[in-house]
């Protein structure tokens, strides 16, 4: 599975543990909702890591919470 496939599940999952809709995640990280939304409908298919950061930040976990699962250990090249 693509890597930015992978992010998207993680984001998803974060936000239905975190019982978070998309704006609550774009007020709490700061990120406009116009660059998650774009991501998570995959018109866009890089995300910076500084971006991430602050997605982490929207849902108070670090960045090593975000990335702890073995999805990512089969992860593949965009």
């Amino acid at each position: 599975m693509n890597l930015s496939i992978v992010i998207r599940k993680r984001i998803n999952y974060y936000l239905k543990t975190k019982n978070m809709k998309m704006w609550d995640l774009c007020k709490y990280s700061g990120i406009p909702c116009s660059t998650i939304s774009t991501f998570m409908s995959g018109k866009t298919e890089l995300l910076k890591l500084d971006t991430l950061l602050h997605i982490c930040n929207g849902f108070n976990i670090t960045l090593k919470e975000f990335f702890d699962d073995k999805s990512f250990d089969t992860a593949e090249k965009d």
